[in-house]
């Protein structure tokens, strides 16, 4: 791995072009760039072990979603949300050979020189355009063009013209009063628009179920639609309580993601491990990898563990000490003492910093998508601290020839 900088002659035409070029619309959190001033040169060799781990990984993440969408009493051990456990069994309509799976693995280089990956973003991944148009800004900025990456974008599109041969309408799902959502889903929806789809921008409760159908209930939009492609988070779909919810869980309309993907986004997917090998499933890989994981009520007077809630997303509520910004440590611990059902333990392992010629230190979490199996490309983000959260920045990600 290695940090190129972008001079800084180049970078506020570069962070200009993110903006109006690559949907990189708000690169600000807080008082805080979110736009990295580096580019992330992966060796062939680092990018080859990446790809291999990864595809390992999907695997076993798929072969496991499978049979717990079959075994109900299994998936309980999950902490699902009740709703969503009373699905289940609407579920049996999944049709793998027609629906798009796309997952994200984060990787972290460890002091031990070795790969740790913390997680599966199963559900709803982001990153679309950082992950597809943003390398091609990068390596054209610093001038680099022996360099090469792979396009999330394109992979998508393959993956989504596969299922529909370049017909149809798509429904693109999103909580509509967030930009960073919006400008996600509007980087796919002109992608969309390029191969010939009708694209409809919506939120989750803009989509009626008839048959196992879906259709659009919006004004001037009111049509059968033949994709779903859903970036609200399922568990934040459940609470905000729209009308017609249950839909998306038996509906035969193709979908990116179908709600299949809770069971590993829950970060207790280690809990039933044991259990998917006695049924002749092997987690091989996730072992090897991942950090180990215990409930909280098992942690006792183990030290070297760090608390991580069940569905938490972008770093929060992750009690890395050193990390924590304030009172937000003492917060978090006594939010898990609170609802230590909420949290698991994991492992904490030291990662390795990367440093920059100006010899800071920047810790990397290199998100490693798949669709359909395959390995899509990176989305990577870097901090100063062990904890990847809304306060670190976005990083392109090129690969050596």
């Amino acid at each position: 791995m290695e940090l190129i900088k972008i001079s800084e002659d180049k970078y506020y035409d570069y962070r200009i072009n993110a903006m109006f070029d690559c949907y990189k619309w708000d690169p600000q959190f807080c008082d805080s760039n979110t736009l990295s001033k580096y580019v992330l040169v992966l060796t062939k060799k680092e990018n080859e072990e990446v790809i291999k781990l990864t595809e390992k990984l999907d695997k076993e993440t798929r072969q496991a979603e499978e049979y717990l969408n079959k075994n109900k009493k299994l998936a309980k051990k999950l902490l699902l949300p009740k709703k969503i456990i009373e699905k289940i069994p609407n579920m049996k309509t999944y049709d793998k050979e027609q629906n798009v799976r796309l997952m994200r693995y984060d990787f972290h280089p460890s002091v031990e020189g070795n790969w740790v990956v913390t997680e599966v973003n199963s559900d709803v991944p982001g990153g679309f355009a950082e992950s597809s148009i943003l390398p091609d800004l990068a390596r054209k900025t610093i001038g680099r063009r022996d360099l090469e990456y792979n396009s999330f974008g394109d992979r998508m599109i393959d993956a989504i013209n596969d299922k529909l041969n370049r017909k149809g309408t798509i429904f693109l799902v999103h909580c509509t009063c967030f930009s960073d959502d919006r400008q996600v889903m509007q980087y796919m929806g002109d992608r969309l628009k390029k191969e010939g789809y009708k694209v409809i921008y919506g939120a989750a409760d803009h989509i009626n179920f008839k048959n196992k159908k879906a259709y659009s209930i919006l004004d001037n939009n009111t049509e059968e639609i033949d994709m779903i492609i859903r970036f609200t988070p399922l568990e934040w779909l459940i609470q905000m309580k729209p009308r017609r919810w249950d839909g998306y869980f038996d509906t035969i309309t193709k979908s990116c993601n179908h709600p299949i993907s809770i069971y590993a986004q829950s970060k207790r997917f280690p809990f039933v491990w044991k259990d998917l090998e006695k049924a002749g499933i092997s987690m091989e890989t996730w072992k090897s990898l991942l950090p180990e994981t215990l409930e909280v009520k098992k942690i006792g007077s183990r030290e070297g563990f760090i608390y991580k809630p069940i569905y938490g997303r972008v770093g929060e509520r992750i009690s890395i000490k050193e990390a924590c910004k304030g009172d937000e440590y003492i917060k978090i611990l006594k939010d898990v003492k609170k609802y230590p059902k909420q949290y698991l333990a994991q492992k904490k392992f030291q990662s390795m910093p990367i440093k920059s010629e100006e010899k800071e230190e920047y810790h990397i979490c290199l998100g490693s998508y798949t669709i359909e199996g395959k390995h899509a490309g990176y989305y990577a983000r870097m901090s100063l601290y062990p904890r990847i959260d809304s306060y670190a920045s976005d990083i392109p990600v090129l690969v050596e020839k």
